[in-house]
């Protein structure tokens, strides 16, 4: 495969896991936002509010100007991040500008096609379960999520980072698979 098509493909993926995320987004309910996540002392609040700083960090790396969190509108200020994302990814030299990362120098699409993607699926799921939403994540998403999560485990098992995987049940499908690798207990 050449760089080009590789290129496009975590471009692609970004949009389907960020478009996921954002449907959830818009779907919370007034009520909604002070619920417990699956991540230990977030509330759903706060799953956002982390979820739009770092993209806004991932943003930043590729020379976006992003605005500072609205602490009373996580919502808005995901979408804002989101967006500088997206417009680094179609921006042909900001795309592949190398960006630091765990892994060391990558292209800032290549960043944001696999951890930043992962990072928004997994947390989509999260913010779904928190909020009462559909919780099903897109297959080829999390598949993808799941075979680079595990080549770099090494890297993302980090104080910070995720934490120790769980046994999947015998038969898990892709996404529940991802889920117990990324610590979720899916019940």
């Amino acid at each position: 495969m050449d760089d080009a098509a590789h290129i496009s493909e975590h471009a692609e993926r970004y949009r389907v896991v960020a478009a996921g995320f954002a449907d959830r987004l818009a779907a919370v309910g007034p009520d909604a936002w002070d619920r417990a996540t699956p991540c230990d002392g977030w509330s759903v609040r706060a799953l956002v509010r982390h979820s739009a700083e770092v993209h806004g960090r991932v943003a930043s790396l590729a020379g976006a100007d992003v605005p500072e969190l609205d602490e009373a509108e996580p919502a808005a200020s995901w979408r804002l991040a989101s967006r500088a994302v997206l417009a680094a990814l179609d921006d042909p030299e900001r795309r592949v500008a190398e960006v630091p990362s765990r892994a060391g120098t990558v292209p800032f699409e290549q960043l944001v096609g696999t951890l930043l993607a992962a990072d928004t699926l997994i947390h989509t799921w999260d913010l779904a379960r928190g909020a009462g939403l559909a919780d099903t994540l897109d297959v080829a998403a999390s598949e993808a999520a799941l075979a680079f999560l595990a080549q770099n485990e090494a890297l993302i098992r980090v104080p910070g980072g995720f934490g120790p995987a769980l046994q999947p049940p015998p038969g898990a499908d892709v996404q529940v698979r991802l889920l117990c690798f990324a610590g979720r207990t899916v019940s």
